[in-house]
């Protein structure tokens, strides 16, 4: 089954960390972890994230950016990503990864995650309230 799962988005500071931290929340016998497909390699979460993440009681603190690497994706017995267009960016950096790589909305709709970066905060309200269905979601069925 799914042991290891990587949540990814593009830059791992706002939807990504998010998902992550939820995930270990909602699964803790899984190891996961998050990457970007365009990583701010190093950098901590987002501070809006990271605030509207702690409001829920999800804590995003030692988070530390990284780029998502065909070496990463071998890890990993399950990818998920925000938005079905990241499919393809796994799929350029890892082509062997295609076949276990879904979409972290895949059961609420097989819904995209909208980046909120640099946007207002209800956007990132938004992202998280879509990133919290899904990860619920995705802890029932697994």
């Amino acid at each position: 089954m799914f042991h290891k799962i990587l949540v990814v988005c593009v830059g791992n500071i706002c939807r990504s960390p998010s998902g992550e931290y939820l995930l270990k929340q909602l699964l803790p016998a899984k190891q996961i972890a998050s990457a970007g497909v365009g990583a701010l390699v190093g950098k901590p979460a987002d501070k809006m994230a990271a605030d509207v993440a702690s409001e829920q009681g999800i804590c995003l603190e030692g988070h530390e950016a990284q780029q998502l690497t065909s070496e990463l994706c071998q890890q990993y017995d399950l990818i998920l990503v925000m938005e079905k267009g990241h499919i393809e960016a796994v799929t350029r950096i890892a082509p062997e990864a295609r076949g276990k790589t879904m979409l972290f909305g895949q059961w609420i709709g097989q819904k995209d995650i909208p980046d909120p970066y640099r946007q207002s905060r209800e956007a990132f309200e938004f992202a998280y309230s879509l990133i919290k269905e899904a990860a619920e979601a995705w802890a029932k069925k697994l």
